[in-house]
């Protein structure tokens, strides 16, 4: 990817890019592969269905991202969005491929989601969905965020269910009121998932995928003391704690980069 800067201009057109190949499609929209002209800068261009924007009464959904997208300095035009192009891989099919990770790779995505989610809560950003699904990873092998979909940028209390089951924090599942401690459990949920290759709340039953949630029904021994979930979102640990925690301290790598770990 180069490493010229993208130009910056005052509004946007298609005319401005060279469109390549499809990288993936979802329920709204398509992203494509694209580079700008001028400076032959290579990004991800997101578009969305305006039918299905009409169908499912996403309008409200798609102002948000882009606001927040905007607030998180991501240059964006109307229904396209300009986003970073995260040319390594989705982390979901590295986990299947690997099955589980290594204390030193579990690791590093761990302290630099962390470090991410730290940087989206100064904002007031909730992200509201992180998951294996929505990390990619540049070439470098650093973890990207992706899919703001159902973020919200707000300093209160939010009342909105939403997200995936095996990922939601106690307070979502009783449809109680939550903020940003939400993404706090969820980094739990991953770490465990990493180090087992498994949500530890998976069901094949949504209900009793619930009710583990809401028991914090850890069927196997934790390995660290942060895996540890709180069911009250303010007794869990706090985004530095964790980045302090000796597990991390011990084994995350400082540059983010997992490419030559196994």
């Amino acid at each position: 990817m180069t490493s010229l800067k993208l130009t910056q201009k005052d509004e946007w057109s298609l005319a401005d890019f060279e469109i390549g190949k499809l990288l993936g499609e979802g329920k709204f929209g398509k992203v494509y592969l694209a580079r700008e002209r001028e400076s032959g800068y290579v990004v991800a261009l997101k578009t969305i269905f305006k039918e299905k924007l009409d169908k499912y009464q996403y309008h409200n959904h798609l102002r948000r991202e882009i606001e927040i997208q905007c607030s998180l300095e991501h240059p964006n035009t109307r229904i396209f969005l300009i986003l970073e192009y995260a040319a390594g891989r989705e982390l979901y099919k590295l986990l299947q491929d690997l099955k589980c990770f290594s204390e030193k790779r579990a690791s590093t995505y761990i302290a630099s989601l962390t470090r991410a989610l730290a940087y989206l809560h100064e904002k007031q950003v909730i992200h509201r969905d992180i998951k294996p699904e929505n990390l990619l990873l540049d070439l470098e092998g650093r973890l990207k965020i992706a899919d703001f979909g159902w973020a919200v940028q707000s300093s209160a209390k939010r009342h909105t269910m939403c997200g995936t089951i095996d990922y939601l924090a106690p307070e979502m599942v009783e449809k109680k009121a939550h903020d940003h401690a939400v993404d706090n459990w969820t980094l739990g949920v991953l770490c465990y998932e990493f180090l087992y290759g498994v949500p530890p709340f998976e069901e094949e039953d949504q209900g009793n995928t619930f009710r583990r949630i809401m028991k914090v029904d850890l069927r196997f021994p934790p390995l660290h003391m942060f895996l540890r979930k709180r069911r009250i979102s303010s007794a869990r640990l706090s985004l530095q704690k964790i980045l302090e925690h000796p597990w991390i301290v011990k084994h995350a790598d400082p540059s983010g980069s997992c490419n030559t770990l196994t």
